[in-house]
C-alpha cells in the first residue's frame, strides 16, 4: 500500500511540476515590458558621431618595466585618437604609477595626459599631482615623462609639502638612479617646520 501511494505521489508530481513550470514561464511573458528600439541606444546622436570619428578606448593600461627594475604603468580613464591622426593619444583622467627598485612609490594624477608612444614620451596638465611613499605631495600645472624609463620633469613652478615642512620651486626633475631622487631648482624656497618632540 504504501509502496502504490508512493508511486501516485511522483506520477501526480510528474503531471503537476511542468504544469506550475509553463504557469510561471506563462506569467513572465504577460508581465515583461514591451521594449521600444528606439530607446534602446544608450547614446545621443552626437556621441555616436564623436566615436565614428575619434578612436577610442576606456580603461587603458600601459605598462613597462626599466632596465634598472623600476615599473611604471599609465592608466586612463579614456583615450582617444583625434580626428585618426597618428602619432599621440588623448588621455583623461591619468595616473601614473611607478614602483622604484628602492622600493618608493610614486603616484601622479592629473586631469588628462598627451601620450606618444612611438616618441616615449607623455605631457600631463590639469591639477597635477605627485605623492610618493615617503610622505610627499606636489603639485604642478605640466609634467613631462617618459613612458619606457624613469623620467618626470616639471618645466614650471611645483609646490611641495612634506615631512620637513613646505617647499615652492621653478622646476623640478625627477633623476633616475640608484637611488632615484626629486631635484628642485630654479629658485627653491623651503620652509622648515620640524617635527615637534613626542613628549
Amino acid at each position: 500500500m504504501q509502496a502504490d501511494r508512493y508511486s501516485r505521489a511522483v506520477g501526480w508530481l510528474k503531471v503537476l511540476l511542468p504544469l506550475m513550470a509553463l504557469a510561471l514561464l506563462s506569467t513572465l511573458f504577460l508581465l515583461s515590458r514591451v521594449i521600444d528600439p528606439q530607446a534602446v541606444i544608450p547614446f545621443a546622436d552626437k556621441e555616436i558621431q564623436e566615436r565614428l570619428r575619434d578612436q577610442q578606448v576606456t580603461g587603458p593600461i600601459y605598462y613597462a618595466v626599466t632596465a634598472d627594475g623600476d615599473e611604471i604603468s599609465f592608466a586612463a580613464e579614456k583615450v582617444t585618437t583625434p580626428d585618426g591622426k597618428t602619432g599621440g593619444n588623448e588621455a583623461e583622467d591619468v595616473e601614473v604609477v611607478m614602483k622604484l627598485g628602492s622600493g618608493a612609490d610614486i603616484v601622479l594624477n592629473a586631469q588628462r595626459g598627451h601620450f606618444d608612444i612611438a616618441a616615449d614620451s607623455s605631457k600631463l596638465q590639469g591639477n597635477v599631482v605627485i605623492n610618493t611613499s615617503t610622505g610627499y605631495r606636489i603639485n604642478s600645472d605640466l609634467l613631462v615623462t617618459q613612458m619606457s624609463v624613469l623620467g618626470v620633469n616639471s618645466p614650471g613652478p611645483v609646490s611641495a609639502i612634506g615631512p620637513v615642512g613646505t617647499l615652492d620651486a621653478g622646476a623640478m626633475t625627477l633623476n633616475a638612479g640608484k637611488p632615484s631622487h626629486l631635484v628642485f631648482t630654479n629658485g627653491v624656497k623651503l620652509i622648515y617646520t620640524p617635527e615637534l618632540d613626542k613628549e
